[in-house]
């Protein structure tokens, strides 16, 4: 089973790029998600603890995402939660990460400009039109081949696990 979930809070560390040996592209930051709360005794809003979360980007995403996230840049993504158990020896413990399927700047707090990357050659990208497929009511990009998008992480597990490995990185 798979759990998606949206999560906004302020990018913690500088967003890391890497490539896989296969050349796929990841990039990685952790994000901070205050809690808060209202306390009516003193009419006020309270922090009642932050959640910190690992978010792995791949390929075009993590492309985007390298060029365009910056720390304490407050976005809003969604994604795949797994919960990652550790043992250093010394430490054990349990992450949370995500494995994300889009991410943008939380407007609340800000603008941002949106620039649309351009296709390869060098026209610009069009913008896929979704059309109704079936009487069931299934919708799909054209040549898209089903209704269902692939997901981003789709057949890089061991890419992915051997590239956090090769960086030492601890969950």
């Amino acid at each position: 089973m798979t759990d998606t979930i949206t999560v906004t809070g302020n990018i913690a560390t500088p967003p890391e790029h890497k490539r896989t040996s296969g050349g796929v592209a990841i990039t990685t930051f952790r994000v901070a998600s205050g809690q808060r709360r209202y306390d009516r005794a003193t009419s006020s809003w309270i922090d009642s603890g932050t959640n910190w979360y690992t978010v792995s980007t791949f390929r075009s995403l993590a492309e985007h995402a390298m060029e365009s996230l910056h720390k304490g840049d407050r976005v809003i993504l969604t994604g795949r939660l797994r919960l990652r158990e550790w043992d250093t020896g010394v430490k054990k413990g349990i992450t949370a990460e995500i494995d994300a399927d889009s991410i943008g700047h939380d407007l609340l707090w800000g603008t941002s400009r949106f620039e649309r990357d351009a296709a390869p050659g060098g026209s610009p990208a069009v913008e896929p039109s979704w059309t109704d497929t079936s009487s069931s009511g299934e919708w799909a990009v054209p040549g898209g081949g089903g209704s269902e998008p692939t997901p981003v992480s789709a057949g890089l597990e061991g890419e992915v696990e051997s590239a956090f490995e090769d960086a030492g990185t601890p969950f």
